[in-house]
């Protein structure tokens, strides 16, 4: 198997060494580079750039603002309605799926990666990625960390700063580092 389906597959791959991804990641960096470069009066441009830095996604259903970068792109789903403020990343190595109508504050940061522990094989390049997975409705506030594996139910608000370790449940307001259910809604 190449690297990039067992990064596909929840294997550990060699993120760092492979020119695949490496190909892969530079194409869409230089993407993002030139989206964040347009003004936003040029609604036109940024939705041509989003189109093939999403290519899942139906840009012109959703908003994003400069800067916004991504690792590859083609792992992330957006559902309509959703609303990215300034200086998100994406670090989509597994699949990252926003439901419909979600705010997310500036700052937020969606991290699929994780490392090894052994410093000998983390040297090396290797990593695993978990996907993200969120649902309808969500309003993440400003420097929010969501990261590997974490799946957020509906109807979730997440408070600012928050670092999100672990699953949340629906209907909830949630705080802290680590992220935990503050109380119902």
């Amino acid at each position: 198997m190449s690297a990039k389906s067992d990064m596909l597959a929840g294997k550990w791959y060699n993120a760092n060494f492979d020119t695949e991804l490496l190909k892969e990641r530079i194409f869409v960096k230089d993407l993002c580079l030139e989206f964040n470069q347009i003004k936003m009066a040029d609604s036109e441009k940024r939705l041509e750039l989003l189109k093939k830095i999403l290519p899942n996604v139906e840009v012109d259903k959703i908003e994003i603002l400069s800067p916004f970068i991504v690792d590859y792109g083609y792992n992330i789903e957006i559902g309509e309605g959703s609303f990215f403020n300034h200086n998100i990343y994406m670090m989509d190595c597994a699949k990252i799926i926003f439901g419909k109508k979600n705010f997310i504050g500036p700052n937020c940061g969606f991290y699929t990666a994780i490392h090894p522990f052994e410093i000998e094989k983390r040297n090396a390049g290797f990593e695993l990625a978990k996907p993200i997975t969120i649902g309808n409705n969500v309003w993440f506030g400003g420097n929010v960390t969501v990261l590997p594996g974490v799946k957020i139910g509906s109807g979730v608000v997440i408070g600012a700063g928050s670092v999100v370790t672990k699953d949340i449940p629906e209907n909830v307001i949630a705080v802290g580092n680590p992220c935990k259910v503050l109380r119902s809604l």
